[in-house]
């Protein structure tokens, strides 16, 4: 043979050879791909000798849903410990849950409390697959606040209401949102920079996509909410001063206690408006530890308490009778009595301030309201 046909005869070997790996290679690659999307936790029913094939069913290990149709193409696969996959899910009847008088259940009223479209900006976060709430909620919790800005996240349940996320919920749909502002400061750039970020790796370990709201539009919402709140964060006081010696600390709590206050470990006061929220506080104007004082200032927060509730009236009334209680005189805050007169009037300034909260949609008292201004 001459040397050309010796190098061909080579070269055709090495060609050989080198299909050959390449063709077992491809052969290994397309068996771990089979392998990895038939891999699974549990056992496989069809494959089970010897016991009865258990038709899919919507139970994750919890009790029975009502009206969940079962083997109906799309449904869970049946799975003996309860841990079903959610990579699809059976359509279901309408689960009929208490309504209030809005038209809510329940869930989805608390549900809009905790992303409410006024206060709060809205991201929603579509999903590849449903989710189990016992799944996510880890992740979730891991991004709870930007700056001082509570971020909450709702979630799209498969009878079709939005809730708050729990452990024995499946959801389609997610929703987040971040309060556009507080008594404090409006959200900033740099907060819903961060948000983003963080939202955006939460996305990516749940299998979500944000869409993410424009900035320009977002920071002119939250200044604009902001100043709102800076408009209407208003504190009333009233003044009791001592109309002869100062009033010993011990004495004066026994006769605080008595007329109703909670005491609170900052040296406050508190008065129970007797469904475990506060009408008002009162403050000694002394530290801690301090023996005697001759003024106190009881004080309204007025966008925390409803218009029902009377707040401003109860306080006058309790400054009435710790008047009769202590020897004392309502003052102003530069000690010059209050009138009756003068009282009323303030009350008619409480009562236009309530008119224009729920003008704004934003009640006083109300859980909105509670949140801008806590």
């Amino acid at each position: 043979m001459t040397d050309l046909q010796v190098s061909l005869l080579a070269a055709g070997g090495v060609f050989i050879a080198g299909v050959y790996t390449y063709n077992k290679w491809q052969e290994y690659k397309a068996r771990k791909t089979v392998e990895r999307a038939f891999a699974t936790d549990h056992d496989d029913v069809l494959m089970r000798v010897g016991e009865t094939r258990q038709e899919p069913s919507f139970d994750l290990g919890l009790n029975p849903i009502p009206g969940a149709v079962a083997g109906t193409g799309n449904g869970f696969d049946a799975d003996p410990s309860g841990s079903a996959p959610v990579d699809d899910f059976a359509p279901i009847a309408a689960v009929q849950a208490p309504v209030g008088p809005d038209g809510l259940t329940p869930a989805a009223e608390l549900a809009n409390t905790l992303v409410d479209p006024l206060i709060d900006c809205l991201i929603p976060l579509a999903l590849e697959i449903a989710v189990r709430g016992d799944k996510i909620l880890p992740v979730l919790q891991t991004l709870r606040h930007v700056g001082n800005k509570p971020v909450h996240f709702i979630g799209l349940h498969v009878n079709g209401d939005w809730e708050p996320i729990t452990h024995g919920g499946v959801y389609t749909k997610l929703q987040a949102g971040v309060q556009m502002a507080s008594r404090t400061t409006a959200l900033n750039e740099l907060e819903y920079s961060e948000l983003v970020t963080r939202l955006r790796a939460v996305a990516d370990e749940i299998g979500a996509e944000p869409e993410i709201p424009d900035m320009i539009e977002v920071m002119g919402e939250s200044r604009t909410l902001h100043r709102f709140v800076a408009g209407h964060d208003a504190q009333l006081g009233v003044n009791l001063m001592s109309n002869g010696a100062p009033w010993s600390m011990t004495t004066l709590i026994g006769a605080l206690e008595k007329q109703g206050f909670d005491v609170r470990p900052d040296g406050r006061f508190a008065m129970p408006d007797g469904e475990g929220g506060i009408l008002f506080t009162l403050s000694t104007n002394v530290t801690l530890g301090a023996d005697t004082t001759s003024r106190l200032t009881l004080l309204l927060d007025v966008p925390c308490v409803a218009p029902a509730r009377d707040g401003f009236g109860a306080m006058v009334t309790c400054a009435k009778q710790l008047v009769e209680r202590l020897d004392c005189t309502i003052v102003d805050d530069f000690d010059q009595p209050l009138t009756d007169a003068a009282l009323g009037g303030i009350n008619g300034q409480v009562l236009e301030f309530y008119q224009e909260m729920e003008a704004a949609d934003i009640p006083a008292g109300s859980t909105r309201a509670m949140r801008l201004f806590s």
